[in-house]
């Protein structure tokens, strides 16, 4: 007989014995194999739901059939996530034979095979709730500001039943860091550093917000800033994504500390991508814009002469005043209707969805720009009148 052949018959006569002893409730439970202490744990935070944790343990076991007990009482396991994987050379050392849980019990049972006695290293992993990350960013500009130092933190707050004495952590992003994490304890990590980064000071005016006639306005009208700060390797990241969190922004104030600019959540940032710190508005570019003609084409009339669809041509005059010592780029973001097209513009336009344009303007210090927009609106319905209407209102 070969000994696949051997190790196949061994591995039967152990479920056999197994089946036996599972099915007679007066043998009870049985721990041949003690679960020794973890030596090592890794938590990975990559899923904001839940955490894998992948610990590793030695296990002292005997010739033939080995039962390890694991038990999770008061820790918020995922039963179905748990997994057991040897980790010893010979892959066909170490076979696992079945998996119990008993009744009522916050636990399992492991059958276990082993070709001969040894000590063999394994990983268990599962899924654990009750771990809770919060990810913030601090950017402090430079006094020009043309640079930030941006520094990531991690609030870690465990309510998961688990202490853990030490552990290395690992986020999706920055390097992995260790640290102990007891139950019921919040504590902040510092693990993603970054100086010198280069921003972009952004001034963005969207027509769809904002008055367009600002003088006619009680308060005076701000302008929103943001920081923009691009992940790649030019500007000292694109190592790898950004996590979606709460951001601050300060501003080094030259005599050894610095001012609070403002708080925004920046998005999602793959790599190559930018986000936007927004930092306050700005009152120092003034933007005012009016619709300057409107004039119908293309009239279409129904079987009474009645104008039921036309195209409308509008033409729009931006001023944009800048009263800053410095220049400034402003984005002017316009908001157009479903069938439309340009006529003639006299600047530039990015194309940001089939509705939105916006126009990146440069203004010098102390300058003012005026940018005209003439555009057609194809195929405008003509309402018919209301039962109301100065057509046919009661006399």
């Amino acid at each position: 007989m070969t000994k696949g052949n051997t190790k196949c018959l061994m591995l039967a006569v152990c479920a056999a014995m197994l089946f036996l002893f599972h099915s007679n409730p007066a043998l009870g439970r049985l721990r041949l194999v003690a679960l020794p202490d973890r030596e090592d744990v890794v938590v990975n935070l990559d899923n904001p739901d839940t955490a894998l944790v992948e610990e590793e343990r030695t296990l002292t076991l005997q010739e033939g059939l080995n039962q390890v007990d694991f038990s999770w009482k008061g820790v918020q396991i995922d039963e179905s996530s748990i997994r057991f994987k040897p980790l010893t050379d010979d892959p066909d050392a170490l076979t696992l034979l079945s998996v119990s849980y008993p009744p009522d019990d916050d636990a399992l049972v492991w059958d276990v095979y082993s070709e001969e006695a040894m000590d063999a290293r394994v990983r268990i992993s599962y899924l654990l709730d009750g771990i809770d990350q919060i990810v913030t960013y601090r950017a402090v500009a430079d006094q020009e500001e043309t640079e930030v130092a941006l520094r990531s933190d991690l609030v870690l707050r465990n309510f998961s039943g688990e202490d853990f004495d030490y552990a290395t952590w690992l986020l999706g992003y920055g390097d992995p860091f260790e640290s102990e994490s007891r139950h019921e304890e919040t504590k902040r990590v510092s693990f993603f550093r970054r100086n010198e980064v280069p921003i972009e000071k952004e001034f963005t005016w969207d027509a769809a917000e904002k008055p367009h006639e600002p003088d006619r306005e009680d308060d005076a009208v701000g302008i929103p800033v943001h920081y923009v700060i691009s992940n790649d390797a030019e500007s000292g990241l694109g190592e790898h994504m950004l996590w979606p969190a709460k951001a601050r922004g300060f501003q080094e104030d030259g005599h050894g500390s610095t001012i609070f600019l403002g708080e925004d959540m920046a998005d999602f940032t793959p790599v190559g991508d930018s986000f936007r710190l927004y930092i306050g508005d700005s009152r120092d570019i003034v933007v005012t814009q009016r619709r300057m003609e409107t004039k119908q084409e293309n009239r279409r009339r129904d079987n009474n002469n009645r104008v039921v669809l036309y195209d409308e041509v509008r033409t729009d005059v931006v001023t944009i005043e800048n009263f800053r010592d410095t220049a400034a780029v402003l984005n002017v973001i316009q908001h157009m209707e479903d069938q439309w097209e340009m006529v003639a513009c006299t600047h530039e336009y990015e194309r940001l969805d089939y509705e939105t344009i916006e126009f990146p303007v440069e203004i010098d210090a102390s300058d003012e720009v005026e940018m005209e927009i003439t555009y057609r609106v194809r195929n405008i319905i003509e309402r018919a009148p209301g039962p109301l209407s100065r057509h046919n209102s009661p006399r």
